[in-house]
């Protein structure tokens, strides 16, 4: 199974988002649909664990979110997840089971499993984070190409169009990525891999990697 694909990538038991997932072959065919989901999956969702808001915003009883932080439509947070100060949630967001949004951290459609950690000054959108992924402070995902052109997957065996304006990064299971990163639209990584701080990342990384530089890619083991 190549490394860029679902299956492979991200252990789908870790997120209530698994309906939607085991559906696609790669990840990234969920984006479009992650705001549709969440208002579906959302309306399951048990009152005695979860409270419901206005604007489709289910939030887990044992969660903690700062009085400070904005929350926007169609959100779920879950159990025992931490929303610290003025997080900004835009919306079409699913967080995790423990995971961490930290300070002035923006979410904008994307899918967090479980025990993710985005704690540090961190933009994710149109994205998606494999269990307990972690982005270093600083580090973010550029979601649109500069030529606002559709996005492609770089792999090793050709490009794979995905038909999407909007997508920034697929991180795979374990996934570390250091301070200060930029992961350029359409990059995948995939699982128990490492990303130097300071990198410009784009295409597909191998699992079990780690990244150093642009053309400097080692095995991990």
């Amino acid at each position: 199974m190549k490394d860029w694909m679902t299956q492979a990538m991200l252990t789908l038991d870790e997120t209530l988002a698994k309906p939607l997932l085991e559906q696609c072959q790669y990840p990234w065919e969920a984006l479009p649909k992650i705001g549709a989901f969440i208002v579906e999956l959302g309306a399951t969702l048990p009152a005695e664990e979860y409270e419901a808001r206005d604007n489709n915003v289910w939030i887990a009883k044992s969660a903690k979110v700062a009085a400070t932080a904005f929350i926007g439509s169609n959100v779920i947070i879950g159990k025992n997840a931490e929303v610290r100060h003025c997080a900004f949630i835009r919306g079409n967001a699913l967080v995790g089971e423990g995971a961490v949004v930290g300070n002035s951290t923006e979410l904008k459609n994307v899918i967090l499993f479980n025990k993710v950690q985005v704690p540090h000054y961190n933009y994710v959108g149109d994205s998606i984070l494999g269990y307990k992924a972690h982005m270093g402070a600083g580090s973010i995902t550029s979601n649109v190409k500069s030529d606002k052109t559709l996005t492609v997957v770089k792999t090793p065996e050709g490009n794979i169009p995905t038909g999407l304006k909007k997508f920034g990064a697929i991180l795979g299971d374990n996934v570390e990525v250091g301070c200060g990163t930029v992961l350029n639209p359409a990059s995948v990584v995939g699982r128990d891999s490492n990303i130097y701080p300071l990198s410009m990342v784009r295409g597909v990384i191998p699992a079990n990697s780690i990244y150093k530089k642009q053309g400097e890619v080692v095995e991990k083991y």
